[in-house]
């Protein structure tokens, strides 16, 4: 070292700059480095650009299998690939499907499977006057000052009920089967109503409360749908994959000791809303009415739904009725208990 002094290492290194001028610099590099035109990718030309583009690219590599690679795995060779639509014919009256978690499992443990879950029933449990009032009580004081106040409240109650049998439940779902040509059969039904008619009943397990609810309308095609493969032998699909829109994931759990005691506490306080339990449900199926019809078919060209239909909020969006309206509640017991 020549000169012995120490360096700082807080000094800013040496820089050299050019002298010419950036502009000169960047006009020397030729127009191949630059687009052509400053495309805006959140317009709609963009967007439709981008989307026809795609569909074009996946029709070549349909058409030539072996043009289609893995994005990790090379090794690995097409064998064969399916349109992906949606199931138009499919949709509720909602617009939408919910999805059900336990988060606990609904049946004693067994080594076989429990055919009943497939055709289960949850029954939402509506909230008595007192509790409306406390939850809006909490609603408001969050809505004021969320940072002192807790948020309110809003989990779902449910009772859920199953078949006596499997037996009972293949029956139940026979009756949804459009390719079964005996699922208008009366035969089908396992037991009677108060009325005399053919009916399936399902009888309450417990009940249930959400634990977490994910979700509403105005996402439902953003994060997670449902796909189902067809392979165009029955009659009423193609040979394609099909995806189902889901309005709210749910994950639910059984019902806590301390909201069974909330409860009971407001059934002292206000005996005339005293809450009583079901103990069976009689289901029948039947064909949706025209006006149900109209509604679902709605959907094929309003994909979201009408603006004016429906509640924006997206917890009163979600928890709609889901599921199918040709599902009715023809009788309940009449001398149902609470315990």
């Amino acid at each position: 070292m020549r000169r012995t002094e120490y360096i700082s290492s807080h000094q800013s290194r040496s820089r050299f700059d050019s002298a010419t001028s950036r502009s000169l610099i960047d006009s020397s590099k030729g127009r191949s480095n630059r687009p052509a035109r400053n495309l805006d990718k959140e317009s709609v030309e963009y967007v439709k650009a981008q989307i026809e583009k795609s569909f074009q690219t996946a029709a070549l590599l349909v058409k030539d299998k072996s043009r289609t690679q893995h994005p990790t795995k090379r090794n690995l060779k097409l064998v064969d690939s399916k349109i992906l639509i949606p199931d138009l014919d499919a949709f509720p009256d909602a617009g939408g499907y919910i999805t059900i978690k336990f988060l606990t499992n609904p049946v004693p443990p067994s080594t076989t499977y429990d055919i009943r879950l497939e055709n289960s029933l949850l029954r939402p449990i509506a909230p008595s006057d007192a509790e409306e009032e406390a939850r809006q009580i909490a609603r408001d004081a969050y809505e004021r000052d969320p940072v002192r106040n807790p948020p309110p409240n809003d989990s779902l109650e449910y009772e859920f009920f199953l078949t006596d049998t499997p037996e009972e439940a293949v029956n139940f779902k026979r009756k949804f089967d459009v390719l079964d040509s005996e699922r208008d059969s009366a035969s089908l039904y396992t037991t009677k109503n108060a009325s005399g008619d053919g009916c399936f009943r399902f009888k309450r397990v417990r009940a249930y409360e959400s634990a977490t609810q994910v979700g509403n309308v105005n996402d439902k095609y953003d994060d997670e749908v449902l796909i189902a493969q067809h392979d165009g032998t029955d009659g009423g699909h193609q040979n394609a994959a099909y995806y189902y829109p889901i309005l709210q994931r749910t994950s639910i759990r059984p019902q806590r000791m301390k909201n069974i005691n909330k409860r009971m506490q407001f059934s002292q306080s206000a005996p005339e809303e005293e809450e009583r339990e079901t103990d069976f449900v009689d289901m029948v199926v039947e064909e949706p009415t025209e006006e149900q019809n109209a509604t679902r078919e709605a959907f094929k060209t309003h994909p979201y739904g009408n603006d004016n239909d429906g509640d924006e909020d997206g917890d009163g969006a979600a928890t709609g009725n889901a599921t199918s309206p040709a599902l009715e509640k023809t009788a309940e017991d009449e001398g149902a208990k609470s315990d």
